[in-house]
């Protein structure tokens, strides 16, 4: 087989791998995401639990960098402290060793039988939870499936001319090595990936253990960068978690690529064969970087804080960095670009009421006179784009419009319309309850607080999915964002009975907090309903919402 064609073959095993590791990802976060969210939130502020509970996850979604960026997204909106946000990434890089040692095991008899179990699984129902279940079962069926052809596709190199050359000069070269693993990894925008295909080519005898232990040392790296890379457009506190975690694995990665260098390192302690002493390598570097990490977390996090806000200004923060608008008056004589530019707009302003979500919970946990006129400011930008858009649409209704032109023109107006009232509500009501707890220096009781908190993480997700149907016009995510409403509706509930048992048994801060606690959780509840409604209109086009509540089936 020639040199080209082995190639081929094992770039398809690759990225067999990559996508196999993206289906269960993405099938348990839409099956499971929000009883994870739920359940993580819950357990962060112990840091034993936090450790055990980034770990856990990391195995659940084959991903530590998706641990990262949900944790480092707590963390912006004040739900957890950063500190133990990077605690619990710490254990997701322990979940992701352990993901690759389960991985290592001859698992030949799951393929087929994860894949006539997940395909029946996704072909027999029509339930969700059951749907996605079946998506991850035949994930993990192709992922065992791509480790073996990167196997096979590898058999051939044990031939090649080229290779030992490569290899005999990475081996010699250990700094240039670890920077390719850096860079592959980043390139694979996954670390089980690679480091599975760096334990496939040694088991194969095709890389020495010594350059598979760099090899690991810089995949490690590169996960930490591939984190840090998608956190870039998030908020400063949410960065503050990647970035941090970035910090702890390179300064680990390059202290231990030092210590091996000059010292070597006892690796046939660590298993009979190379592809044991590699992956136990990687389990051990990952569990003494936690172990060393857990008490340097806190000063990481004031380290990663102060860097982070030094490079940020409260105007990028709040989108005041153009006002440049998207609304071209020369496109107004072609209807489909002009609903195409007023979309364009109404995304912007779905971007800021974003903004001011993530925004207006951190002023319930720490309130500022400057923080609480930007958010009002922010107010001030939604109206007057709001204004903007629905006079541009009306405009565009001059023009005769196709019908489905026309619906999608009332789409937005109406879109824009609960855009604008989701803003009223932060500002009018929401920045009340803040300026009147901080002026009472108020608090609320840690159990009163964590409702607070979970049930606003559960709006923004819900507002998230009210942006992209906006866009996408997604039946199927469509109807997820109705059926939140209701599963939001009963949390409301049994968050008020929590509340009212507290007040029955005289807590004090209970006592204090009860009118903002109560009006808070309904301006969230009117806000999830506003947000949910955007998808009535994608409802009724498939004939999936009846005259009075979401239908069945």
């Amino acid at each position: 087989m020639s040199g080209s064609l082995v190639l081929l073959h094992l770039a398809g095993a690759v990225a067999l791998l990559l996508w196999a590791t993206r289906m269960v990802r993405t099938g348990v976060e839409r099956a499971y995401g929000n009883i994870l969210r739920h359940r993580l939130r819950a357990t962060l502020r112990n840091p034993l639990l936090a450790v055990l509970a980034g770990a856990a996850l990391a195995v659940a979604l084959q991903s530590a960098t998706a641990v990262s960026l949900l944790v480092g997204s707590f963390a912006g909106a004040g739900i957890v402290s950063a500190t133990a946000g990077l605690i619990a990434v710490l254990g997701a890089d322990i979940g992701s060793a352990l993901v690759v040692k389960l991985l290592s095991f001859d698992l030949a008899l799951l393929v087929p039988l994860c894949l006539v179990a997940g395909t029946t699984m996704f072909l027999a129902t029509q339930a969700r939870n059951w749907r996605q279940f079946g998506r991850v079962l035949i994930g993990i069926g192709l992922l065992i499936l791509s480790l073996r052809m990167i196997g096979e596709a590898s058999e051939p190199l044990r031939d090649s001319r080229l290779l030992p050359v490569i290899v005999d000069y990475l081996a010699g070269d250990p700094a240039t090595a670890f920077i390719v693993a850096a860079v592959t990894t980043w390139l694979f925008h996954s670390s089980v990936a690679a480091i599975l295909l760096v334990v496939a080519l040694a088991g194969r005898g095709l890389v020495p253990v010594e350059l598979g232990l760099v090899f690991v040392l810089g995949a490690n790296l590169g996960g930490g960068v591939i984190a840090a890379m998608l956190a870039r457009a998030m908020p400063p506190l949410s960065r503050t978690v990647p970035i941090g975690n970035l910090v702890v694995r390179a300064t680990g990665a390059i202290l231990a690529l030092i210590a091996f260098i000059l010292f070597g390192a006892p690796l046939e302690r660590l298993g009979a064969t190379a592809a044991e002493q590699i992956i136990h390598a990687h389990l051990l570097f990952n569990g003494l970087l936690a172990l060393l990490g857990v008490p340097l977390a806190g000063l990481v996090v004031r380290l990663t804080t102060a860097v982070v806000s030094a490079r940020s200004t409260p105007a990028a923060d709040l989108l005041a960095a153009t006002e440049l608008s998207a609304l071209n008056e020369n496109a107004l004589d072609k209807p489909a670009q002009a609903l195409a530019n007023a979309t364009r707009e109404v995304v912007r302003v779905c971007e800021t009421i974003e903004v001011m979500l993530k925004r207006i919970i951190e002023l319930y946990a720490h309130a500022d006179k400057d923080g609480i006129d930007a958010l009002a400011a922010l107010d001030d930008r939604v109206d007057k784009r709001h204004a903007a858009i629905k006079l541009y649409l009306a405009r565009t209704t001059v023009r005769p419009l196709t019908e489905d032109e026309a619906l999608r023109c009332q789409e937005l107006i109406g879109a824009c319309v609960k855009l604008e009232q989701v803003g009223d509500i932060i500002v009018r009501n929401m920045l009340v309850h803040v300026r009147k707890k901080m002026e009472r220096g108020l608090e609320f009781t840690e159990e009163g607080w964590r409702e607070l908190t979970g049930f606003h993480a559960a709006v923004t997700a819900n507002a998230r999915l009210a942006f992209n149907v906006l866009v996408s016009r997604d039946s199927e995510t469509a109807r997820q964002l109705v059926a939140e409403k209701d599963r939001l509706r009963d949390t409301e509930k049994a968050s008020n009975q929590s509340h009212f048992d507290r007040l029955r048994e005289g807590t004090v801060k209970s006592l204090e907090t009860s009118s903002i606690h109560l009006d808070t959780l309904r301006d969230l509840k009117q806000i999830n309903s506003l947000l949910a409604s955007i998808a009535y209109p994608v409802l009724e086009e498939q004939g999936m919402l009846s005259d009075t509540r979401l239908k069945t089936g």
